[in-house]
């Protein structure tokens, strides 16, 4: 009986994932294009870094993480340096070797939060700064 129902919630899990894995991709595909056009200046920070990316951006990272959970980390490190988007990128890094965070939507609510209460909501300083 135990046997069977924690099979069956992994194999809730696991689609879960797929899903994720499969929307995170689309996802990038059709909004690969946008972000290579941001404009960000390179001084910003992770604050006002967020400011210029779209939502599409951040959900992709986030549902990524929570389809490959710590292998997210090198194809996110990958893709946002392409993209220039260092900020996130090493905040995401940090985020990312933490335990059991997968499936918190860190970047989205860091998002939602600069929108909603501007870039001081959310201070993130590099270490050496």
């Amino acid at each position: 009986m135990l046997e069977e129902t924690l099979r069956n919630v992994g194999m809730g899990i696991f689609a879960m994932m797929a899903v994720c894995l499969v929307l995170a991709m689309l996802l990038f595909t059709f909004f690969v294009r946008r972000l290579h056009h941001l404009d960000i200046p390179d001084d910003a920070g992770f604050a006002e870094t967020l400011l210029y990316v779209p939502f599409s951006l951040v959900l992709f990272i986030d549902l990524l993480d929570f389809a490959l959970d710590i292998l997210a980390a090198p194809i996110t490190w990958a893709v946002l340096d392409r993209l220039g988007l260092k900020a996130l990128r090493n905040v995401f890094a940090f985020e990312a070797i933490i335990p059991f965070t997968q499936a918190i939507p860190a970047m989205t609510i860091a998002w939602v939060a600069v929108r909603l209460l501007g870039p001081g909501a959310v201070q993130y300083k590099a270490v050496g700064d």
